[in-house]
């Protein structure tokens, strides 16, 4: 699974938000996630990402965050990312601010992708060079050119 192709470009990815809670990170998630398809306003997708926050964090630790839910209606898989100017508490695994979230939302009834999805994206954000490289990126562009790259090798 490419981590480039689910984003479909850099418009997908905020570079340094200015979002200063979990609950503005998803805020923003949403909104972005919801430019990207038509089965799902802006709000339900708020709604089911905050569902899925509540079953437990999907803070992975070492900065990262990726929300994700199912969505009713959805013809196939959206992503959005962002990175954060300044790390903001979101209940990780390891107790370290998030500075990098990732947003995914995939068709209800699509389980395996859905793991799928969320092992490459796991494995991706486990790598902490990929990290750093993506950290010390200056901007949204350069950020999917990296993942790019990443996903080619």
């Amino acid at each position: 699974m490419l981590i480039a192709a689910l984003l479909v470009n850099a418009d997908n990815i905020s570079f340094h938000d200015e979002a200063t809670s979990k609950k503005r990170v998803i805020e923003n998630l949403s909104r972005m996630l919801a430019a990207n398809t038509s089965a799902a306003t802006a709000e339900k997708i708020f709604q089911v990402l905050l569902e899925r926050e509540r079953l437990g964090s999907t803070g992975l630790g070492k900065g990262v965050a990726i929300p994700h839910a199912r969505v009713p209606d959805l013809t196939h898989t959206v992503a959005a990312m962002l990175t954060l100017e300044t790390p903001i508490d979101f209940e990780s695994a390891d107790s370290k601010p998030i500075d990098i979230a990732f947003g995914l939302l995939v068709p209800e009834d699509d389980t395996e992708h859905h793991l799928q999805h969320l092992s490459r994206l796991v494995t991706l954000f486990r790598d902490e060079d990929i990290c750093s490289r993506i950290r010390q990126a200056s901007s949204a562009d350069a950020i999917f050119e990296l993942l790019l790259s990443i996903d080619e090798e």
